[in-house]
């Protein structure tokens, strides 16, 4: 498979990213316009406050390829990228968030293992932000790896792409920002295969991030435990000859 013989669907949640959301947008369709031979941009306006909205809707007017969906009300990260997966339509979904926290540049360096994977994640090798948030990420990450028995370095890191095919098997329940680990531990499970690239990180330089906000992390613990009853009863994704346990 050549780079040019790529077909994939971008896309990212916007909430309060009035200030970053154009140039998100056009770092992804430069690095689309390089390295697809087809492809779309999807933001997804999870009813932000601000003008995200207006100012993506602008983008998609003026832009081919982008495309925009509202949710009416915030609904959370979770029912964000769930838009995300049901709108795209190429081979490849890569899904990144709207703060420019995380450089769409680095897809670059996703699209080189996808002969490999089905799953590509991204953990942080240089951190730039707050001690107190490497602490919860090292705790919460810790914590994911002995719950779930998995081996990945930063599941929840925000730059990530996936098969569609693999994305359309997953059944996903959360609505936190615990649905990027899910998406990883649900294809884990499942057999697919998963890579991990290392990315840099850099501060976000307008307003504050939503994710280790006290009911964003309650949310997160509730999601967490939730699926975890699900992977580990009796009933997910047994074999077909075995009859249903009650």
């Amino acid at each position: 498979m050549t780079e040019s013989a790529l077909r994939i669907s971008l896309f990212f949640p916007v909430y309060r990213d009035e200030a970053t959301v154009e140039r998100v947008t056009r770092k992804a369709v430069a690095i689309m316009n390089e390295l697809a031979s087809e492809y779309e941009v999807i933001i997804v306006d999870d009813g932000s406050p601000d003008r995200a909205g207006e100012v993506a809707d602008e983008l998609a007017r003026t832009i081919p390829g982008v495309n925009v969906i509202h949710h009416a009300r915030n609904m959370g990260y979770g029912e964000a990228l769930r838009s995300g997966f049901k709108a795209a339509r190429y081979e490849w979904i890569c899904f990144t968030d709207g703060d420019d926290e995380y450089d769409v540049d680095d897809l670059r360096r996703l699209i080189r293992l996808r002969d490999y994977y089905d799953l590509i994640i991204t953990f942080r090798y240089a951190k730039r932000y707050s001690g107190v948030r490497i602490f919860i990420s090292f705790v919460y990450n810790k914590i994911l790896r002995l719950l779930f028995q998995t081996r990945y370095r930063d599941i929840s890191c925000g730059l990530r792409m996936i098969r569609k095919a693999v994305a359309d098997e997953l059944v996903l329940q959360s609505t936190s920002p615990f649905i990027g680990a899910e998406i990883a531990i649900k294809t884990t499970v499942k057999g697919f295969r998963v890579g991990e690239v290392g990315v840099q990180t850099f501060p976000r330089e307008f307003g504050s991030g939503s994710s280790t906000t006290l009911p964003n992390i309650l949310a997160t613990i509730q999601d967490m435990f939730r699926v975890h009853r699900t992977i580990f009863s009796p009933q997910y994704d047994r074999p077909l000859n075995r009859p249903e346990v009650r």
